[in-house]
């Protein structure tokens, strides 16, 4: 029996229907009660997860605090930390005190950190770099739970994806995607950063196989498309897969770097210009895995299910 924290999240639903397709069982729980689902109420340092951890032996934690890009909170990192490490905290002592078999918990590339210089993408066994709450939250999880592991016995499988997409896709994935579609002449011609992304189908694949695999316990994971890509061939490829052809303007670099930093939009630049590559060489050799859907086929997807809500 898998169980499955996050259920009703973007990542959460795609494993779900997955899990079910495989025929595998599992068992989605949530904060309220819904069909089908174990409802757990508030998730926290607190939290009694005897019922839901009856019989299991994975547990696979999606739940958290996400990354949101208008901070309200007033304390952002206790914030991250009492959903993030607490929570994750008092559900794995829980599992490990259960008999639970192994702990997979989807943390982020953010841990490593924000961005790469050309050449040198992010590794497992890079020095943590955290950047802001949420990057430090996750990498405090990961730590708790590595202890927690040599206290129980339970293994602890860590994944770290970077920019995860797929069908039910939100904020800004999915405004770029609406601007793809459009027929707008975009700046990018002359941008080469390069960044990883992953499908949600392949990361789901990624998970299920941690489940079963013999060599994934106690380590830590990068996974991605195994495709990088410029700002400039991600709209692109999203505007082919809406059945357009994306107009390149070659603006240089420096000068959008410019133009945003002047209207404070710095981060904002950052995230379209800068690059962030992730190797999942060590992925592919200890485990055997490679991605089963191509770049393309994700956007696809991803464009498609877009089309099929809006109708």
């Amino acid at each position: 029996m898998i169980l499955v924290t996050g259920a009703t999240g973007f990542v959460g639903q795609a494993l779900c229907a997955e899990l079910s397709r495989r025929r595998m069982d599992y068992r989605p729980v949530s904060r309220s009660p819904r069909p089908g689902f174990v409802a757990i109420g508030a998730m926290d340092s607190d939290t009694d997860w005897s019922d839901a951890l009856a019989g299991v032996e994975v547990v696979m934690h999606l739940a958290a605090r996400v990354h949101v890009m208008n901070e309200s909170a007033d304390d952002p990192l206790a914030a991250f930390r009492a959903v993030n490490v607490d929570a994750t905290i008092n559900l794995a002592r829980q599992a490990g005190a259960a008999g639970v078999r192994r702990f997979i918990f989807l943390s982020s590339i953010k841990v490593n950190g924000e961005g790469t210089a050309d050449g040198k993408p992010f590794t497992p066994t890079d020095v943590p770099h955290p950047e802001d709450a949420y990057g430090r939250s996750k990498l405090e999880a990961e730590e708790a739970l590595l202890v927690i592991s040599a206290e129980t016995g339970m293994e602890v499988v860590i994944i770290r994806p970077p920019l995860i997409y797929g069908p039910g896709v939100k904020a800004n994935f999915a405004t770029l995607m609406r601007w793809a579609a459009r027929p707008f002449p975009w700046p990018f011609g002359a941008v080469r950063n390069r960044r990883s992304l992953v499908y949600v189908g392949n990361l789901v694949d990624f998970m299920l196989l941690c489940a079963s695999h013999p060599a994934v316990g106690n380590r830590v994971f990068l996974v991605s498309d195994g495709e990088d890509l410029s700002i400039g061939q991600l709209i692109s490829k999203l505007s082919l897969a809406a059945g357009r052809k994306a107009w390149m303007l070659p603006v240089p670099p420096a000068l959008l770097e410019g133009l945003a930093a002047f209207l404070g939009r710095r981060a904002a630049a950052q995230r379209l210009l800068g690059s962030l590559q992730i190797d999942i060489g060590e992925t592919r050799a200890l485990t055997g895995w490679s991605p089963p859907y191509s770049v393309e086929e994700g956007l696809a997807a991803t464009v498609a299910g877009a089309g099929a809500r809006a109708r």
